[in-house]
């Protein structure tokens, strides 16, 4: 293991790191609107609206990340319509993610019991007051764990777009690896990086899933 190259590489994967965490933000706010969106149109757009969402739903899903990654990079220009590689990246990610944080949020609100639309109507409170005051408080805790960990998903599928060159921290791990050919320490680092970066995601969910919920937790007679 030679700790100098390591040393040497550090700025430039930081950087790269620095490049992924952006980027990963960006699609991450894109994926939960989309989501959010989405998961509305299943339960209240018309019939046709629903359909649709549906079969796009399946066809995402059933669709491997690379394969969307490379219909946007490649495909899409054959047609007049071109994206620059960070516009891929996140357009591909969102397009990939929003349908599993759509399927969490709308599972969360379908299981409210229906008592609680009902208290909800005759208490007069309106679309605002419900999400504030009734919903988004009885389904955040349900939501935090699946969605931190599509996040951490999202983080980890995001070393693909190096493929069509966003450079990210495995463009930036490629590159340095290409200048000093010593992949067995790049990788490795790479790899602890991730690690330590989903980790810390994973304690952060459990954190505020425990805090959110100790209040509502029933004490034993």
């Amino acid at each position: 293991m030679d700790w100098q190259v390591i040393f040497t590489a550090l700025p430039s994967l930081a950087e790269g790191m620095a490049a992924t965490l952006q980027l990963c933000a960006v699609a991450a706010l894109c994926s939960l609107l989309w989501g959010g969106i989405m998961a509305i149109g299943l339960m209240r757009a018309p019939a046709f609206w629903q359909r649709l969402l549906r079969f796009y739903s399946a066809l995402t899903l059933a669709l491997p990340l690379l394969v969307v990654i490379y219909l946007l990079y490649f495909v899409l220009p054959e047609y007049g319509v071109t994206f620059s590689s960070p516009q891929v990246g996140v357009l591909a990610l969102t397009l990939y993610y929003a349908p599993y944080i759509a399927q969490v949020i709308r599972s969360a609100i379908a299981a409210l019991p229906r008592s609680q639309w009902e208290a909800c109507r005759v208490l007069g409170l309106s679309r605002t007051e419900q999400l504030r005051d009734v919903v988004l408080p009885q389904t955040l805790p349900q939501m935090l764990s699946p969605l931190i960990g599509l996040l951490i998903g999202l983080i980890k599928d995001s070393a693909l777009l190096s493929i069509v060159s966003v450079q990210e921290f495995m463009y930036a791990a490629r590159e340095v690896i290409s200048a000093t050919y010593a992949p067995l320490e790049i990788y490795l680092t790479v790899a602890v990086c991730y690690w330590i970066l989903n980790s810390l995601l994973d304690g952060l969910a459990r954190r505020l899933e425990f805090r959110m919920t100790r209040y509502r937790r029933i004490m034993p007679h």
